[in-house]
């Protein structure tokens, strides 16, 4: 049956304490929304809809960034969950299947969770809650199911008997429902509350009311973590992270320290990759099978093809793109440059807005001057080449194939294929002059202390 999500995201998220509305804080590289989009695209959803409200704009943009053919629905006052669903009615017209709704301040569901929620739909479930067993429930609704498992009501704590505040299992607020149903049944939702909103838990009393059945999947209570704080922030970042370790090496890969390993949600590494200490996956890194990557390195929007090694302390940027068994070594930074089969940038080194062919070889210190203070310039060196250490190639400029570069040149103009290239000034030795302008500092240095002493 077609699925289609509504994720909820309007808050304003007070308790963060920022300008950047909630559901724009990062979690693993990704804004918070992101997550529940990529659950939601796990699910092979026909449609999503995201729900705005509190820096709607800047919200929307964020999200078209990620995915441009979500619809958006608004939610200009923020008058409960159910009011922002039926937001979403608008953008669902035509649509005929199931709709779940997620939330954007909640990261951690899984696609698996979803499908759950949808095969009880499929067994005849009208209306389904995903539920969890908290170790405290304080605060939460409660979860009143009947003697044959099937779902009652959502009770808030506020207006729970005293048995049951005694129930743990507790509403994460996730819910799906045939399409036409939920919104039937959110018009029939009423704001006589304390609070004087709509709340999407009266939809399963309402349901109920009409002789549907409720049911309810249960998850782990991780999986709910909702971030309204900072600190709820920082644990939902300490739960992705430990679930994506335990993911890296059940599917092959191996952490020699897994706890100081930070991955991003796009992170992509093939099986048999060797990862050290304290390695950080920004966003957009894909990393193939059979590559290390050493201790104390850096990866964003880059990708590391088979056999190669980097690092260690090495740093690929964004439009990094390192072919097979290429050599990345220590403290070498790379930034939007095409590294070829075979080639080794091993030490000290800056590679920049440049193509280095195969086989080549870049010494130690060596840098592509590839920006005049204005724009970026292009460095284009072939393969079979020898970089000298400590030379600076300033863009744009060509190497041709098979060419050398001796040691401390300053290249500025082209080098034909096969040719050696020696920029730098001639070597001058002056008998003598080195020990006598010793002998004068030193000198200077005696007397300036004997100044100082009197």
């Amino acid at each position: 049956m077609p699925t289609a999500v509504v994720v909820l995201a309007a808050g304003q998220g007070t308790r963060m304490n920022s300008d950047l509305p909630k559901v724009l804080h990062s979690l693993a590289g990704a804004p918070l929304v992101a997550h529940a989009m990529r659950a939601a695209d796990a699910i092979e959803r026909e449609r999503l809809v995201v729900v705005t409200g509190h820096g709607g704009v800047d919200v929307e943009a964020a999200v078209a960034e990620i995915d441009d053919t979500v619809l958006f629905a608004r939610q200009e006052d923020q008058r409960g969950t159910a009011h922002a669903v039926r937001a979403a009615e608008a953008a669902l017209e035509g649509f005929s299947g199931d709709v779940i709704v997620l939330y954007g301040d909640t990261p951690l569901i899984r696609p698996e969770t979803l499908e759950a929620m949808l095969a009880a739909r499929a067994d005849g479930a009208d209306v389904v809650v995903l539920g969890f067993q908290a170790a405290d429930p304080t605060g939460y609704g409660r979860l009143v199911l009947d003697l044959d498992g099937s779902l009652i009501a959502i009770v808030e704590e506020r207006d729970a008997t005293p048995a049951e505040r005694e129930i743990s299992l507790c509403n994460s607020g996730v819910i799906a429902a045939d399409c036409a149903t939920l919104f039937e049944l959110l018009g029939a939702v009423r704001n006589d509350n304390a609070k004087g909103e709509f709340y999407l838990t009266d939809v399963v009393s309402l349901a109920r009311g009409r002789g549907l059945k409720a049911a309810v999947i249960a998850c782990e209570e991780a999986e709910t973590l909702g971030v309204n704080s900072r600190a709820d922030l920082a644990a939902a970042e300490a739960a992705f992270q430990a679930r994506a370790r335990a993911e890296a090496l059940e599917t092959g890969i191996t952490l020699s320290d897994p706890g100081s390993v930070w991955f991003s949600l796009d992170t992509v590494i093939g099986r048999d990759v060797e990862i050290g200490p304290s390695v950080v996956f920004g966003p957009g890194v894909t990393v193939e099978s059979g590559a290390v990557i050493r201790a104390f390195c850096h990866l964003e929007g880059c990708h590391v093809s088979r056999g190669a090694t980097v690092g260690p302390f090495a740093r690929l940027r964004p439009g990094a793109e390192l072919a097979e068994d290429t050599h990345i070594g220590n403290f070498v930074e790379i930034k939007n440059a095409v590294v070829d089969a075979g080639a080794k940038v091993n030490h000290l080194s800056y590679i920049g807005d440049a193509h280095v062919g195969a086989a080549t070889n870049i010494g130690a210190g060596t840098i592509t001057c590839n920006y005049d203070g204005v724009f970026k310039h292009h460095t284009e060196i072939g393969p079979r080449v020898f970089v000298g250490s400590n030379t600076a190639l300033v863009a744009p400029v060509t190497v041709g194939a098979d060419a050398m570069i001796g040691a401390g040149s300053i290249v500025t103009s082209d080098v034909p294929s096969g040719a050696l290239a020696v920029a730098r000034a001639r070597q001058a030795n002056k008998p003598g002059l080195g020990a006598r302008l010793m002998e004068r500092l030193r000198a200077a240095k005696a007397a300036k202390r004997a100044g100082e002493a009197s």
